[in-house]
């Protein structure tokens, strides 16, 4: 999947989220995609899906965490 295809369906994600779950479906969608965004910037992405530079740290937490969590057993396909 390029990151164009990406950047779009977690687009679509956010902007189907209900206002008071944004962040929870945005880090969802970050740890969903990781694997396949491994090689751009935290500022690519955001500038990819739309967002304020201040949340490519968040993006940069949740890359690593889903390394974390994909040793614990976690199947990102599923999500």
């Amino acid at each position: 999947m390029n990151e164009q295809v990406i950047f779009h369906n977690i687009k679509t994600a956010l902007n189907n989220a209900p206002r008071n779950q944004f962040t929870v479906e945005m880090h969802l969608q970050m740890i969903k995609y990781a694997d396949n965004l491994k090689s751009i910037t935290a500022k690519e992405f955001c500038q990819g899906v739309g967002l304020k530079d201040s949340f490519g740290t968040e993006f940069s937490k949740m890359r690593n965490l889903t390394q974390r969590l994909k040793a614990a057993g976690l199947s990102t396909d599923l999500l």
